[in-house]
């Protein structure tokens, strides 16, 4: 397949330690895809889904142990611990090599090593990176031919270049006390073994494109970044695009797949999805900051995804799909999860594969749900109805706004700005979020995730913050930095803002806020806007609780400031004294 000595190397090294039958090449076609298909639907690892119904699609079932990231067994790897940092988990690169190279040892015996050349970003782009997965799973070939691009291309790109990202994925026993996803940055290496689930496993994705891609962009003068990619199109044709970070439960996907409400439809607003998730970042020679969306497809939690919350994600996973840890509809051999509608199957197989008694679900036991709350689709980008125009760009989209977010009840308004790059770091490296009694059975405990990167940054946290604020020396043009919290909550605990498609009105206040156009109110956090200025028409609610949504609340602000100290505390020695500098300017302002 190739004539590159460091990748037949390598595969070799591979092959002798983890001992498969056999080794198959992956070239991108849908004529090998579909024979892997029709493979894995003999062996019963994958089911084929109703054809007129829901067109080449497909349903898998993970391990009952391995339903998620395991962020526990996952390891970065420097030959220095203090370059892994205080969040991460860390292990010396010989003693990791070593250990996990006796739980590959024959773990492929009796099976297929499968070699995927892959591409993340557009193969030739100035974007775009290449890494090759060994693997022994098929689930994995055929999400990773949706996730990623892969082909032959690839490996004519690289040439007999040593530059790629090599990654070896076995599953051996799927023993969970042995479960391992482990990055060596300074290899270029990710190994991950006895897991089967998709963010384990799909080695492109968070370990690639985030872990490895956010070292890279350090060394190099770029930005990996877990961050959605959206553009507003105004009625007169020009578009200006957003990227934004939030963690898990914030509304991400919605957001990047948002509908404009109708009385901006009506004059002719639209919204392009460039991405869901992650974004590479990189000077343009315009001295403007560009993205790219590095992945081909969308790995979406399918539970809450139905026609209200987000039609655009569900229109996009009705063919061509592999959906994962979702209800069997046995009568018409469809699926279903919790909250795609209220007409639960009665003829139903559950995730782990027992017959299913829908009567039986309550929604405050996440035992008795059909579906496993981290279910799954695999769906290509290409499908989606909202996808941008843009998404094959060799270029990428000039970003004019980034913008981070949470789940506050009361701290952060709906929207401010920050006074300048370095401020706006400082917003970034703040993020957190409070969790919901949903969620972990413990209400209002912030959890910090600067820039939605916490689990994500294959570094030092602070060497991660330092590159930011060296990012914004070297873009002559760079884009304003806002915060947003869709969560803000009255005294009885319920939401104000209604947020989904109207968060919109919101966008367009940061878009005019980039041009220009608009005045706002400086406060001790940085600027909110009058709230007048946020358009309110055919919603529910008055100025008055515009107003409530973007007051500052100096009292929970302050306590909200020890918590800050305490998160650089935990990240240690390496959180630039420019930060440090901006909370003590932010507490002065707060005691004023």
């Amino acid at each position: 397949m190739t004539q590159n000595k460091y990748i037949n190397e390598w595969i070799a090294e591979m092959a002798a330690m983890t001992t498969p039958d056999s080794i198959v090449w992956i070239d991108g076609t849908e004529e090998q895809a579909e024979k892997l298909r029709a493979e894995a639907c003999a062996t019963g690892e994958m089911i084929k889904l109703n054809e007129e119904l829901l067109p080449n699609c497909y349903l898998h079932r993970t391990a009952i142990n391995d339903v998620a990231r395991v962020e526990g067994r996952t390891f970065i790897c420097t030959s220095k611990k203090e370059d892994a940092g205080n969040i991460n988990n860390w292990m010396d690169p010989k003693e990791c090599y070593e250990k996990l190279s006796k739980l590959y040892k024959g773990a492929m015996k009796g099976r297929t090593m499968y070699v995927i050349p892959y591409s993340m970003g557009v193969v030739g782009s100035d974007f775009a990176r290449y890494g090759i997965e060994l693997t022994d799973s098929i689930y994995v070939v055929l999400n990773m031919l949706i996730m990623t691009r892969v082909g032959v291309n690839v490996l004519t790109e690289l040439g007999d270049s040593a530059d790629f990202i090599k990654g070896l994925h076995a599953k051996a026993d799927l023993d969970e006390e042995n479960r391992y996803i482990v990055h060596f940055p300074e290899d270029n290496t990710i190994w991950s073994v006895n897991s089967g689930y998709g963010g384990n496993v799909l080695l492109g994705k968070k370990c690639f494109a985030l872990r490895i891609a956010s070292f890279l962009g350090r060394n190099e003068g770029w930005m990996a970044e877990h961050m959605l990619i959206l553009g507003v199109e105004y009625p007169n044709g020009d578009i200006k695009y957003i990227t934004a970070a939030f963690p898990s439960a914030c509304g991400k996907t919605n957001l990047a797949m948002l509908i404009p409400p109708e009385i901006y439809r009506k004059k002719g607003y639209k919204v392009w999805c460039v991405g869901d998730d992650i974004a590479w970042l990189r000077v343009g020679k315009d001295g403007r900051l560009w993205a790219v969306n590095p992945e081909n497809g969308f790995f979406g939690v399918a539970p809450g995804t139905n026609e209200n919350s987000n039609p655009n994600a569900l229109h996009t996973c009705l063919r061509d799909t592999i959906f994962t840890n979702v209800v069997h509809n046995l009568d018409n051999n469809t699926v279903w999860w919790e909250g795609l509608d209220k007409n639960p199957p009665a003829n139903a197989i559950d995730w782990k594969g027992n017959k299913w008694d829908y009567t039986k679900y309550n929604k405050a036991d996440k035992s008795t749900c059909g579906a496993h709350p981290n279910s799954r689709f695999t769906a290509s980008a290409a499908n989606c109805p909202c996808i941008s125009s843009e998404f094959n760009s060799l270029t990428g989209v000039p970003v004019s706004a980034i913008v981070f977010g949470g789940r506050r009840a009361r701290t952060a308004p709906l929207v401010y700005q920050s006074t300048s790059w370095q401020n706006g770091t400082f917003v970034g490296s703040i993020m957190a979020s409070e969790t919901t009694a949903a969620a972990t059975g413990a209400v209002g405990v912030v959890r910090r995730d600067p820039m939605a990167m916490r689990p994500f940054v294959g570094y030092n946290m602070g060497d991660y913050f330092a590159h930011w604020l060296n990012m914004g020396k070297r873009i002559p043009n760079p884009p304003k930095i806002f915060n947003v919290n869709w969560f803000r909550t009255d005294k009885d605990g319920n939401f104000i803002w209604p947020g989904f498609g109207d968060n919109m009105r919101v966008l367009l206040w940061i878009l005019a806020r980039c041009e220009g156009k608009i005045d706002a109110v400086e406060t001790p956090i940085g600027y909110v806007p009058h709230a007048e200025d946020i358009d309110i028409e055919g919603l529910d609610i008055t100025v008055d609780t515009v107003r409530e949504l973007l007051s500052v609340d100096t009292e929970a602000w302050l306590e909200d400031v020890k918590g800050i100290k305490e998160f650089y505390d935990l990240v240690g020695e390496r959180v630039p004294a420019e930060l440090h500098d901006e909370l003590k300017a932010l507490e002065a302002r707060l005691t004023k």
